[in-house]
């Protein structure tokens, strides 16, 4: 239900019905913060699905009621790179997935002046533990939180790393993609552009405030 978008080759964008249906409640104004946190999750659930089509097992022996028959475990060791805060909503449903997967958080804030990405929180141990990360993040917008994200973490020794996103916009999709070629992004979505103030248009608005309840006059 995947399908890999025409102009950006490193681009994923689903086409599942699932998930374009909770899309469209997802960017509903009217949908409270409750409900927003659960489609948040349900989506992640789904995206992370996909995503991880391709993550490598290795071959064991299991015992059932009746035989011994050939099995799989899972081989890579996954690590989740939620950005703080709006990834927070998206580590339960991978951790589902993935019950073994470490998490690691990182802090990056947009300057809202430079729209430019500021690390302010990263307690990732001194060597690469994992063998393929996946950084969460609900929007894709300049691709400056995500180029910096990917950086520590290829400095940290990643060798293979994947973002998922719920929605991105072809200028945060492009600049992901100009500076690291290597990078899988899968989404729900590639929206039209982005606005004067760095926003995904239509987008959903701001999805931490959504998440959370904040942002409201």
């Amino acid at each position: 239900m995947a399908q890999a978008h025409p102009e950006f080759p490193t681009l994923t964008v689903s086409r599942h019905p699932a998930i374009l249906h909770k899309l469209a409640l997802l960017r509903d104004e009217a949908t409270e913060p409750k409900k927003f946190r659960e489609l948040v999750r349900e989506i992640s659930w789904l995206l992370g699905y996909e995503a991880l089509a391709d993550a490598r097992v290795s071959a064991i022996r299991v015992r059932t009621p009746l035989e011994e028959i050939e099995g799989s475990e899972l081989a890579d060791r996954i690590g989740l790179i939620p950005i703080l805060r709006a990834g927070l909503g998206m580590v339960d449903a991978m951790l589902e997935l993935m019950p073994t997967a470490q998490v690691w958080h990182l802090g990056l804030f947009r300057d809202e002046r430079t729209l430019r990405p500021v690390e302010y929180y990263n307690k990732l141990p001194d060597r690469a533990t994992v063998d393929l990360c996946l950084i969460l993040d609900p929007m894709l917008a300049t691709g400056g939180s995500a180029s910096a994200a990917i950086e520590v973490l290829k400095d940290w020794g990643a060798s293979r790393i994947k973002l998922i996103n719920l929605i991105a916009a072809p200028e945060g999709v492009r600049t992901v993609a100009s500076a690291h070629p290597d990078v899988a992004i899968h989404c729900a979505a590639l929206d039209r552009q982005l606005n004067e103030r760095g926003y995904i248009m239509p987008g959903l608005g701001d999805a931490g405030d959504r998440q959370f309840g904040t942002g409201r006059g």
